[in-house]
């Protein structure tokens, strides 16, 4: 009784363990038992254990109903949706029309038509769910994306390119973001349809983008979304209706469209040819404003665009202008984000104008503040490399950190104690220091 009380108690305890979990602590106690002629009794009772876990787990496994087809009772690999809203496995439901049917088996209704939609949502859900109980789906490959499947996404975006109902227009941009987040097969659909990615955006140039901040958002969303199949880069930047949307929505709509359409500047710029007409199209003004203004996100987001595009040495010059130094010394000085700021600052100091606004900011006290701080080895080698920079360009900036030295010996600690990268700028800062006041002495 009591031992199988604690077997009981033991199976509870593996109820929470995947299927493939179970699997592989079977496999290992089954190696021990059949690799070692000396195996104890525990052994076998732990095999039995996770053998008998896993047999608990299958008996369990007993699908939602709405997973299962209402014609066969089984679990649907091919889920479509009738236009009376009920789905069915496609080949039941095939196999109730060629009889000559034309209603809905459960509702009873005639149907005013008989496509077959699919439900990619349902077939994603019975895929997690059949993954999660180590069940088998079978026939129905989950990556490869059918003809329906193709002609249900264009029949979206013809609702978004034609329709005059907007309700519409916002539940079909709301499918296609989805979709395209969910099965990246279906981002392929632009590469090989030259005016999908216009008919996607049409909404936004028929009418003002503010009218519908949820309709942008979807189809701004769905921008970054495609972008990040690589062979639509090209594509989607040089059609001429995108980057300029995507720049206006860097300052109109939602905290999330602003910070996607920041997103998508950044994947499109990742192909340099991109970057020339992200840049004409002037991003870097807004990419600025939300990395002043936008939360932690959307900074991110905005970060990685202005990164990216001054990654061209040209572009680096506008990013100043635009006010980048200020908004990053004032986002270092708050300590947000220090390290991807400050992986912009050390970019941007390559700009001669970029210094100068460095030293009217303070950035030598504030970058030495940070090294003293218990921050991050990377954080600290960009503290000294920009350091760096700045006592090459300006002697002042040299005495500066002199004094701070001369009290407080933090490079000289760095120059000791940091990584290979900041103690050799750290050693070469300190040797300036001396060189500069023992030929002061001199003289």
């Amino acid at each position: 009784m009591a031992e199988s009380s604690k077997q009981g108690g033991r199976l509870q305890a593996l109820a929470w363990v995947s299927a493939d979990e179970l699997k592989r602590e079977l496999q290992r106690r089954v190696n021990c038992i059949v690799e070692d002629a000396d195996y104890s009794i525990e052994d076998t009772d732990e095999a039995m254990h996770y053998l008998n876990a896993l047999k608990d787990l299958k008996l369990r496994a007993t699908p939602p109903p709405e997973y299962l087809c209402p014609l066969s009772h089984q679990l649907m690999k091919d889920p479509v949706v009738l236009a009376s809203g009920r789905t069915y496995d496609r080949p039941f439901i095939e196999r109730w029309f060629k009889i000559g049917n034309r209603t809905c088996p459960e509702t009873k209704e005639v149907l005013s038509n008989l496509d077959l939609v699919p439900n990619l949502l349902m077939r994603e859900h019975i895929s997690l769910w059949c993954k999660e109980h180590g069940i088998e789906l079978p026939d129905k490959d989950q990556g490869i994306i059918t003809e329906a499947d193709r002609d249900h996404f264009n029949s979206l975006l013809q609702i978004l390119s034609s329709n005059d109902d907007v309700p519409e227009k916002i539940k079909a941009a709301k499918q296609v973001r989805m979709l395209t987040k969910q099965f990246p097969s279906l981002r392929a659909f632009f590469e090989e349809d030259s005016i999908a990615v216009t008919k996607l955006l049409d909404p936004l140039m028929s009418g003002n983008v503010n009218d519908h901040p949820k309709l942008q958002e979807d189809l701004i969303t769905t921008v970054m979304n495609i972008s990040l199949h690589d062979a639509n880069k090209k594509l989607v930047a040089t059609n001429p209706v995108v980057i300029p949307l995507l720049v206006e929505s860097l300052t109109a709509g939602t905290l999330e469209t602003r910070s996607n359409s920041a997103a998508a500047l950044c994947t499109l710029s990742l192909l340099e040819s991109n970057k020339c007409i992200i840049m004409k199209a002037g991003a870097l003004e807004p990419l600025v404003k939300l990395l002043d203004e936008g939360p932690l996100l959307a900074m991110k987001d905005a970060a990685a665009a202005i990164y990216s595009l001054s990654l061209v040495k040209e572009n680096r010059a506008i990013a100043v202008f635009e006010g980048a130094i200020k908004v990053i010394m004032k986002k270092i000085t708050d300590r947000i984000l220090i390290d991807k700021m400050l992986v912009l600052l050390a970019m941007l100091s390559s700009y001669d104008k970029a210094i100068e606004q460095m030293i009217k900011l303070d950035a030598v006290s504030c970058l030495l503040s940070i090294i003293k701080e218990d921050t991050s080895d990377n954080s600290k080698e960009h503290c000294i490399a920009i350091l760096h920079t700045l006592c090459y360009n300006d002697r002042t900036r040299l005495q500066e950190m002199s004094r701070d030295e001369s009290v407080k010996g933090t490079i000289a600690n760095l120059a000791l104690n940091g990584t290979t990268r900041a103690k050799r700028k750290a050693k070469e800062i300190v040797e300036r220091i001396d060189k500069y006041f023992s030929g002061a002495q001199t003289s």
